[in-house]
């Protein structure tokens, strides 16, 4: 009788502590939810005090830097571009959120890790000339830095020749451009031109992004890709990392 009241307890025992590791991991991701959910709402409503307080947060309970960048900044900022092409938002309400963005990345990149086993690359980052609008362009140039490549960011409004001439100089294995405007769009053009003019097409790939451009333009202007947003480009640019690698290697084995 008292062998079968022990495993009785003993069983009630585990069950217990079964259901609250439960509750408690349940509770746990919750929180990390809204920590991003959080981080996203104060870069739409450009909180910079609230991103700055919750980034902190974040890296408290265990929130990887780049998982706080890609699902709670890099999120807000992709909600924020939405309604600045719905007419939703215009610009002060842009650069408030920008703000807020830039907070919260003051916060996250110092714990940022490159990845120790990830494809590294020298990537030459700006937006194209006549244009002067960089939040998507440092967006990616975060995330690109999370990933382990090393970033030379040209800015904004960035000359045609100024973009040749850092590829060259840098000896950079990506050129990516950006625009948000429809008449910049043949700088990109110009670019792919003199690049090819140059031989530089052989040892350096292009990709272009912006709320301009299109899978269609990448097309007809030559670059090798093209990333809808800063997720995608970041995947795009490992994949044109890899090709080069890739082709780098056969040349070698030759």
């Amino acid at each position: 009788m008292l062998k079968n009241t022990i495993i009785f307890r003993i069983t009630y025992l585990e069950k217990y502590i079964s259901i609250q590791l439960s509750i408690a991991m349940v509770l746990h991701m919750s929180s990390k939810e809204e920590v991003l959910n959080k981080l996203a709402e104060a870069v739409i409503n450009g909180d910079a005090e609230l991103a700055k307080s919750m980034a902190e947060e974040a890296l408290k309970i265990g929130i990887e830097p780049w998982i706080a960048i890609t699902k709670g900044l890099a999120a807000g900022m992709k909600v924020v571009g939405d309604k600045y092409e719905a007419k939703e938002y215009f610009l002060p309400e842009v650069l408030m959120s920008a703000d807020a963005m830039y907070a919260g990345l003051d916060v996250l990149i110092p714990h940022l890790k490159a990845e120790e086993a990830g494809i590294r690359g020298k990537i030459v980052l700006g937006v194209v000339e006549g244009d002067i609008h960089d939040i998507g362009k440092n967006i990616v140039k975060a995330m690109l830095t999370a990933a382990g490549f090393e970033i030379i960011d040209a800015g904004r409004d960035v000359p045609v020749q100024k973009f040749v001439e850092l590829v060259e100089k840098e000896g950079a294995h990506v050129l990516g451009m950006s625009t948000m405007m429809t008449p910049t769009l043949l700088s990109m053009k110009r670019v792919e031109e003199i690049l090819k003019q140059k031989g530089l097409k052989d040892r350096v790939k292009t990709i272009i992004g912006g709320g301009t451009v299109t899978e269609e333009y990448k097309e007809r202007i030559g670059s090798d890709a093209y990333g809808k947003d800063a997720v995608e480009a970041v995947d795009k640019v490992k994949m044109l990392i890899q090709s080069i690698l890739a082709a780098a290697e056969l040349v070698e084995k030759k």
